[in-house]
Formats: structure tokens, C-alpha cells, sequence
């Protein structure tokens, strides 16, 4: 995407442009899952709200293995930065062997259960109250049951899957994640050190350049901010370039 686009094109058409490729970096579309069992339940909204701020997650992958009337019980979960790692996380922790590898993910305020073969409701629905529990984010569950020969009846079942996987993650390490906000601004070749000084103050990321304006002695500059460092950062720019200048972002 080049400077002379952006600032050729409206910004209605511009900022609808910005959300998508945000909006791209972080949730890919929603996906189905073949071959790892029938009952799923699936659930999406429309608002990008959740993909904005900060929001907590699992810093590493965790398990917790528990036996319920002879039944092993395993509970595997980690962090899934966007609903396409879902499928690989599940093909990277599901037990061919086992008789159930039923899970639940949440990222955002999409998220997916699957019973593998439990009873309806009992086993992806449970996992994903754990998550919504928990607090936590972009994470993803796999509980992994081999049966030992006694059935659990309905409300076992959702008893065992939804606290083996709230146990997995009651003492799980974790991390704040602070969602990115991607920004541009067009800035004369003189004010390119004073602006250089403000993004590293504000601790910018993926910082990039296109010379093509179209406008003489002009730079466009774009990059990443935090989402609490925005409206400082725009100040100081501000402040310290001495003239107006019009920024771009979601």
C-alpha cells in the first residue's frame, strides 16, 4: 500500500481499509474442523470490540491428568494467537489412541466447542465455561478422556471435563498482551529525527517509510503502537513537530 494511495483515497475508504488489515492480523476467518468428531457448536459476532485493549492469555502450554471412576482424564491448554492455530494446536495434543479428545477455544468473542462422540453438551460446552471462567484469552483446551469401563451419566461428564479443564487452568502461568494499533502519518524530511525520537519514546513497532507522496521533501511514516500509548503519542508528535499533522489508524 503505497503513500500516494493513502492520501488519494477517502478516509472513509481508507480507515475501512486499515480495520481489515487489522482486523486480518488478528483473527483469520472461522474454520471447520473434518475428522475430529460430530457435535460442535459454533459462535460469532460481528463486533471487533474484544480485539481491542489488552487481554490476558497463557504464556506456555500446560496439562493436568486426573483419574474419575477409572476414566484418565488429561487436559492439555495453550495460547492460539487467532482461530486458524486452532486446528494445529488440536493435531499437535489430540491422542489418536484415546476414546474422547474433546475441546473447546476462545479467541476474542469467537469461540468453538466439539464433543468427539461424548454426549451432546457434556464435554466442548463445559471446557469453554472453564475458559470463559478463567478470564483468559486466545487460548485453546484439549481434554483427553480413555475410558476405564464406567460410564459417568450426563452430569458426570460435564462435572469431569469442565473441572478438569478449570484445574489445568487455575494455576497456569500467564501474560498481558497489549493489542497493537496500526497508525501513518505523512512528515517532512526535516522532522523525521524528531518524529523517530517520539516512536521509540513511545516504544512503536514495524516502523516503515515510502518516499512515494507525490509531495516534495515528504515521507510517509507508518507503524504499531500500543493501544494505551496512542493518544500520548499523537500529543507528543504533536507538540514536538510544531504544526498539524494528520494521523491514520483503525
Amino acid at each position: 500500500m503505497s503513500a500516494s494511495w493513502l492520501f488519494s483515497t477517502p478516509c472513509s475508504k481508507l480507515n475501512h481499509h486499515l480495520r481489515r488489515r487489522n482486523h486480518l492480523l488478528i483473527l483469520s476467518p472461522a474454520f471447520l474442523f473434518s475428522g475430529t468428531g460430530k457435535q460442535m457448536v459454533t459462535t460469532s459476532s460481528a463486533s471487533s470490540s474484544s480485539n481491542r485493549g489488552a487481554f490476558t492469555t497463557l504464556k506456555e502450554r500446560v496439562s493436568f491428568e486426573k483419574e474419575i471412576k477409572k476414566s484418565k482424564f488429561i487436559a492439555i491448554a495453550g495460547h492460539i494467537p487467532d482461530e486458524g492455530s486452532a486446528q494445529s494446536f488440536l493435531s499437535e495434543v489430540r491422542d489418536p489412541r484415546a476414546t474422547h479428545n474433546c475441546w473447546a477455544y476462545k479467541v476474542g468473542e469467537q469461540y468453538r466447542t466439539n464433543d468427539d462422540g461424548e454426549p451432546s453438551g457434556t464435554a466442548g460446552k463445559p471446557i469453554h465455561s472453564a475458559i470463559a471462567s478463567s478470564g483468559l484469552d486466545r487460548i485453546m483446551v484439549v481434554v483427553i478422556r480413555h475410558f476405564g469401563g464406567i460410564k459417568l451419566g450426563t452430569g458426570g461428564l460435564v462435572r469431569a471435563y469442565g473441572g478438569v479443564a478449570a484445574e489445568c487452568l487455575r494455576n497456569a502461568p500467564t501474560c498481558l498482551i497489549k493489542s497493537k494499533v496500526p497508525m501513518g502519518l505523512e512528515v517532512p524530511f526535516e522532522l523525521l529525527g524528531v518524529l523517530y525520537h517520539q516512536l521509540q519514546s513511545f516504544q512503536a513497532e514495524d516502523i516503515k517509510q515510502d518516499y512515494d507522496t507525490g509531495k516534495d521533501g515528504v515521507t510517509m511514516v507508518t507503524f504499531k503502537a500500543d493501544f494505551d500509548r496512542v493518544q500520548g503519542l499523537e500529543e507528543a508528535i504533536k507538540a514536538n513537530c510544531s504544526r498539524d499533522i494528520v494521523f491514520y489508524k483503525r
